[in-house]
């Protein structure tokens, strides 16, 4: 099968805790709805969630997600480690790919959605993230920043698309733009899933919202 893995990295620092965390825990099983009851979805893609704050944890190992009842739920506590998020995400990225194709699966380079609200508090994450990015199977990452995120640092994240929340007068609360940002996060799986042509020869398109609501586009930097 041509398989194309998603990750859901996600910020669980204390600045999360209460409505925001609540969002996107409200929003994680609609999510799941979709993918799980979608064969054509659920049978190409897996996805996996990873939380950090201190540290970083795999709280939803790469999955089918029809093969799974519920998402486990995101809780928020802790300072902003991206490092230990950047490094726990290689390290899942090359044992996922390596997994799926033992199975013989034809494996699509893996999409990163990454979320925070608040600025790194590591200060060696820099490296974390150019070992990710220089690593065989370097994913493709969308970043979102809410909150205190700094734009430049969601920028340096992001090598595919970066949003940052919208603080002008066409601003929403953050838990009404992560639902948002859930709500884009589905339909890129789906529409990405699928956009494989009849045949499969020509793979995924990844298809990712360029515009969604309470957010703006940020500019990437040049390497």
């Amino acid at each position: 099968m041509q398989i194309l893995p998603f990750y859901l990295v996600c910020d669980e620092s204390g600045s999360m805790s209460g409505e925001p965390i609540d969002a996107i825990n409200g929003a994680l099983p609609a999510l799941h709805q979709e993918i799980s009851t979608n064969p054509t979805v659920a049978d190409k893609t897996r996805f996996a969630l990873i939380g950090f704050s201190d540290d970083a944890k795999v709280l939803q190992p790469l999955v089918d997600l029809s093969e799974l009842e519920e998402l486990p739920a995101l809780a928020a506590g802790g300072v902003t480690s991206y490092g230990h998020a950047f490094r726990t995400l290689r390290q899942c990225v090359e044992s996922d790919v390596a997994a799926l194709k033992a199975e013989g699966h034809e494996v699509y380079r893996p999409v990163v959605f990454f979320l925070s609200d608040g600025v790194p508090t590591d200060p060696g994450w820099e490296q974390a993230l150019k070992d990710l990015t220089s690593s065989r199977y370097c994913p493709k990452i969308i970043a979102f920043g809410i909150g205190a995120a700094d734009t430049a640092t969601i920028s340096q994240v992001a090598n595919f698309r970066a949003f940052m929340q919208n603080q002008d007068g066409t601003s929403v609360s953050p838990a009404a733009a992560l639902r948002e940002f859930a709500a884009s996060l589905t339909r890129s799986i789906v529409r990405s899933a699928s956009s494989i042509s009849a045949d499969g020869s020509s793979g995924f398109t990844l298809a990712v919202d360029e515009n969604v609501p309470g957010f703006s586009t940020v500019s990437l930097d040049k390497l």
